[in-house]
């Protein structure tokens, strides 16, 4: 299984929502179904099936933050250049296209969410900007087409 880049902050999150899901969720859930049993005729049971159900969705969930953590690679930002862009950096940047200035936070694949500005070292944006520098113009091929950016600013997260 490859490595999967997380920052520090990351690598933190996710160890706590794997412990969360162990020591919490698990223990509540298992308590859901027990009261569940004890109604009697376990076949038309709905809340026995949606204990079950929320059961299964915790397990494949502590089993995936396994892998991830397992197989995690943390970012050290302090050793990171800091004039070139990086995962763990949040890079300022013009987008010559739209017209508009935009921020981006670098972060590994697991840890990419685009509706709040995190977006992966994989993704189109990303690839492309990883290595350049203050003052770098670059053109992203993203799926809505053609991107023309133009990096302002770089900073450490």
């Amino acid at each position: 299984m490859e490595k999967k880049i997380l920052t520090q902050a990351g690598l933190e999150k996710l160890e706590s929502e794997l412990n969360e899901l162990k020591i919490t969720r698990r223990k509540e859930v298992a308590q859901k179904i027990k009261e569940a049993r004890e109604q009697g005729d376990l076949s038309e049971n709905a809340e026995y099936d949606a204990a079950k159900e929320e059961q299964r969705y915790i397990e494949a969930r502590i089993a995936e933050l396994e892998g991830i953590l397992k197989n995690a690679a943390v970012v050290d930002t302090e050793e990171i250049d800091e004039n070139a862009v990086n995962v763990g950096h949040t890079v300022r940047v013009k987008n010559e296209t739209r017209k508009i200035e935009q921020s981006f936070t670098i972060v590994g694949s697991s840890e990419a969410n685009s509706l709040n500005g995190y977006i992966s070292n994989e993704s189109p944006i990303g690839r492309v900007l990883l290595g350049r520098k203050v003052g770098d113009k670059v053109t992203v091929d993203a799926p809505i087409g053609e991107i023309k950016l133009k990096i302002l600013e770089i900073l450490k997260s």
